[in-house]
């Protein structure tokens, strides 16, 4: 073996592991099932569509369509109903999953058709066939945040950390990076894959506020949520992979229905005015703030005691309070709301004395209150099982901001659409949407966003002794 093989070769030995994204549900596919072509999907008068549940992608708040897929979809809709020989019209049936989820679930026969709004690379080797593409020639954007660091080649990030959501076709792109930067025996680039709750939009939310520094995204996608939050910043320089095209998909033996979405794309140009209802929605609501900055942090390291104290003793993660405070009241528990809400948790008087609790301008008493409320709303209604940890303290979150029995019917309605009741984010949160708006949708959001950031220092907001005395 020559000198310059033989470097090569210790290389890749030494290259760091593909990244992995942190998953959020299954992913087995199964034996796949007898695809439905379009004869029978007009038999049954539904189209069965898979979307990536991100809200950039899927999403309709209180009738109007946001997800820039749904317009796609809805013209795809009148084109079959248009060439409808017998009179019976096509209904589409929208079904939500994360992106990592949706080939399993077309492969398993859950859906017809699927459109992720992202690039998603599907192998040869699976029974799918990709459409003509939705988008062509789609790069991926280094996004940071204006004031930091520009960068203009892919080296420069040696040893930096870029945040992706799960499913991120950056991933897979940043790999290949690292076998370059492994060959000048430079240091990789780091992946942080955040917590499934969060979408592409979230990770871009957080780099605005400084929460993350870098991340990597579809450009249609980041310039579309950068008219919505004006800080962030692309370095389009760096050329982190190839352009690709972002594509529907369907199954190998659905070839009739294949036909008729590649002679709809040929002939689809997206209306000028479609992001109209998306900028209305959503102004303003895409701003949270970095908790940690070094005032918020000095605020929070006096307040520690006595929300640690108050969530040892009824259950809960103290960082929780900490992030439900940081969006109550920016820590400040002189704060006054609506309603007569008071103080670091805003929490009415009313609420307070449902659990025994009188004096809620003491912030001691406070604390009580808000721990106890939220302690009472998942021990009643929120127990089961069947939730995990995020999701349950979505729900109680959600139930603490609109009162627990309308989740409850949210719940319900969830249920009866073939939605996931135990999942708030990206699920129930879809009937919120519809109900009353994004109002309690964001707020959710914002507190799991301040608890996220939290915990990703927990370390330093928890000396030694604190964390001891936590775990007794």
């Amino acid at each position: 073996m020559t000198r310059p093989t033989l470097l090569i070769a210790l290389c890749l030995l030494l290259m760091p592991l593909p990244a992995m994204a942190r998953l959020a549900g299954p992913l087995q596919v199964g034996q796949p099932s007898q695809a439905r072509d379009l004869a029978q999907i007009r038999s049954s008068q539904v189209l069965r569509v898979l979307v990536n549940q991100s809200r950039n992608s899927s999403g309709a708040v209180q009738g109007q369509d946001i997800g820039v897929e749904y317009h796609r979809l809805r013209a795809f809709e009148q084109y079959l109903n248009a060439r409808a020989r017998d009179g019976h019209e096509i209904t589409l049936k929208i079904i939500p999953k994360a992106k990592d989820q949706l080939l399993g679930a077309l492969l398993r026969g859950e859906g017809d058709l699927m459109a992720p709004g992202e690039l998603l690379d599907v192998k040869p080797s699976h029974a799918v066939s990709p459409s003509d593409p939705v988008v062509d020639r789609v790069p991926l954007l280094l996004v940071g945040v204006k004031g930091e660091r520009r960068f203009t080649r892919f080296d420069q990030l040696s040893g930096r950390t870029v945040t992706l959501s799960a499913g991120s076709a950056a991933g897979e792109s940043i790999d290949l990076i690292n076998q370059k930067l492994a060959l000048r025996k430079m240091p990789p680039i780091k992946v942080e894959w955040v917590d499934p709750s969060l979408a592409v939009e979230d990770v871009l939310e957080m780099v605005q506020a400084g929460i993350f520094h870098l991340t990597i995204v579809e450009k249609p996608i980041a310039e579309r949520w950068a008219t919505l939050m004006p800080k962030l910043r692309f370095d389009r320089q760096v050329l982190i992979s190839e352009p690709a095209a972002m594509r529907w998909f369907v199954r190998r033996d659905a070839a009739m229905l294949h036909a008729s979405i590649d002679g709809f794309l040929a002939s689809y140009k997206a209306p000028s005015n479609q992001d109209k209802a998306f900028k209305q929605v959503y102004r303003g609501l895409y701003r949270v703030h970095n908790p940690l900055a070094k005032s918020d942090r000095q605020k929070l390291e006096k307040l520690r005691p006595v929300l640690q104290k108050h969530a040892r003793q009824q259950g809960l993660d103290w960082l929780n309070l900490a992030a439900l405070a940081f969006k109550e009241s920016t820590l400040n528990p002189q704060a006054k709301g609506y309603g007569g809400a008071t103080g670091l948790l805003q929490i009415t008087p009313s609420a307070a004395q449902r659990v025994g609790v009188n004096n809620i301008k003491n912030v001691d008493n406070n604390v009580q209150a808000a721990a106890k409320y939220l302690a009472l709303i998942r021990r009643k209604f929120f127990a089961s099982p069947k939730l995990n940890e995020r999701e349950r303290m979505a729900f109680v979150l959600a139930a603490y901001n609109m009162g627990p029995e309308r989740v409850q019917a949210m719940r319900a309605e969830a249920k009866r659409r073939g939605l996931n009741p135990n999942q708030w984010f990206f699920q129930v949160e879809r009937i919120a949407m519809e109900q009353v708006g994004m109002n309690a949708v964001s707020y959710v959001n914002s507190v799991n966003k301040y608890y996220l950031a939290f915990d990703r220092e927990r370390d330093s907001l928890e000396p030694a002794a604190g964390r001891m005395a936590l775990r007794k």
